[in-house]
């Protein structure tokens, strides 16, 4: 029998093959190991459903595979038949069932949509759950698709020929651009080795997946930073209070368990710093639960798990999750569900170094914190006094379509106070 790619994760279609730990002649048991899957920014072990003899090996490392893929073909010991292939995904229906284009590509696309595209802003046509859901799933708003069935409603054929449509205008632009439009640039090769030596590296499909997120994330939300300092005094000297307590429960106590635990509390006042914008239906998505992305640098690159409902744990769960998910991001073991579902992000460079900096949002949140290392300098206290006081460096990027600057300095002063001001009872709790 044939062993699959099975669905992997929540809207995990594909992948690449990192690691192949099967060959051909090979026994291998059910729940085994056969391969490790890398998804964007995660790596996911691929188990075989079944036991026997390996007789081919239909993968090999670096190959990108999609769901109902073969990997290998088992001798279970029955004598089966192979299993029929599943069903294509439904992105790749919509595309197969699109008509090839006739005729000249730069003619008019009278035979895609006949009397013009409906307006963008108009109401959304009738269409079946399942259209809507393939058109959602494509990114296609269904008021710009002209629907062919009864009262103009929207059939899946008809987002297919949509497809097809905006895929011929993007060749047509590609053929007559006489330069780049707008921020669509195409890369240019360039041969560095005239000017002295050189040693090139492939880039990892972690690495292109970190550099795409990062432009788009960039480019596409207007970015604000505002500065401020915490004084950690406070935290420190609780931290050396409980210090003990904590490692005799196995639990590190760290400056940024406390960080967590009062942004978790500050956030649940400014839910506006909590938020998604959703550009399509033009509504700020309010979340009630508070989910930290932790920020993790790895020898692979920038992981980011998540904390989930951090508003709902003590300040002792949080540092006990927050190193366990730390290892495990370095160990490459967090699976595509670990990084989901972020509803705020913490990018801490206090271990390395350096001050404030800044940060660049994880869309679809709207803002993120970055942390820097934690110095002692002179500060002015109250009654004019000088006192070597533990600063640490803050630094709020935030998203300007939906945060407006006022906003985000109440949001900084009311965070910095939460750390300065951190109740001993939530580190016995």
């Amino acid at each position: 029998m044939d062993v699959k790619l099975p669905k992997v994760g929540e809207a995990a279609d594909s992948g690449t093959v990192a690691t192949l730990l099967v060959k051909v002649g090979d026994t291998v048991a059910v729940d085994q190991t056969l391969l490790e899957l890398e998804q964007e920014k995660a790596v996911a072990p691929i188990r075989s459903p079944v036991a026997g003899r390996v007789t081919a090996v239909h993968v090999k490392e670096g190959d990108k595979i999609s769901v109902g893929a073969r990997l290998i073909s088992v001798d279970d010991g029955t004598g089966s038949s192979p299993a029929p292939a599943p069903a294509a995904p439904a992105a790749a229906k919509v595309r197969s069932s699109a008509p090839a284009p006739a005729g000249d590509p730069d003619e008019d696309d009278d035979d895609v949509s006949p009397v013009g595209e409906p307006a963008a802003d108009g109401p959304e046509p009738a269409a079946s759950p399942y259209v809507r859901k393939v058109a959602r799933d494509l990114g296609i708003r269904l008021n710009r698709v002209r629907g062919s069935g009864g009262g103009g409603r929207v059939l899946l054929a008809d987002v297919a020929r949509y497809i097809a449509r905006l895929e011929r205008g993007v060749e047509r632009a590609g053929r007559h651009a006489d330069e780049p439009k707008g921020l669509v640039f195409p890369p240019v090769s360039q041969d560095f080795s005239l000017h002295g030596p050189v040693v090139s590296q492939p880039l990892s499909a972690l690495r292109k997946v970190i550099a795409a997120r990062m432009v788009e994330n960039a480019v596409s939300l207007p970015h604000v930073t505002q500065f401020d300092e915490a004084d950690l005094t406070r935290v420190e000297e609780l931290r050396a209070r409980h210090r003990a307590s904590y490692e005799a429960a196995g639990v590190k106590l760290t400056p940024t368990a406390f960080v967590l635990k009062a942004l978790a509390s500050v956030l649940k006042t400014h839910p506006i710093f909590n938020a998604s914008l959703n550009e399509v239906a033009e509504t700020l998505v309010l979340k009630q639960y508070v989910h930290l992305g932790i920020a993790v640098d790895t020898d692979a690159g920038l992981l980011v798990p998540v904390i989930r409902d951090a508003d709902r744990k003590s300040l002792r769960e949080i540092a006990q999750e927050l190193a366990a998910l730390a290892v495990r991001a370095r160990d490459r073991q967090l699976g595509p569900d670990d990084m989901k579902g972020g509803s705020f992000t913490v990018s801490n460079q206090g271990a390395i170094g350096g001050g404030h900096f800044t940060p660049i949002i994880n869309k679809p949140e709207v803002a993120i914190l970055g942390l820097g290392r934690a110095v002692r300098k002179p500060v002015v206290a109250a009654d004019g006094r000088i006192e070597a006081r533990l600063m640490l460096p803050l630094t709020v990027s935030y998203d300007h379509r939906v945060i407006d600057g006022g906003t985000a300095a109440r949001f900084t002063v009311d965070l910095v106070r939460a750390i300065q001001e951190f109740p001993e009872e939530l580190v016995n709790a």
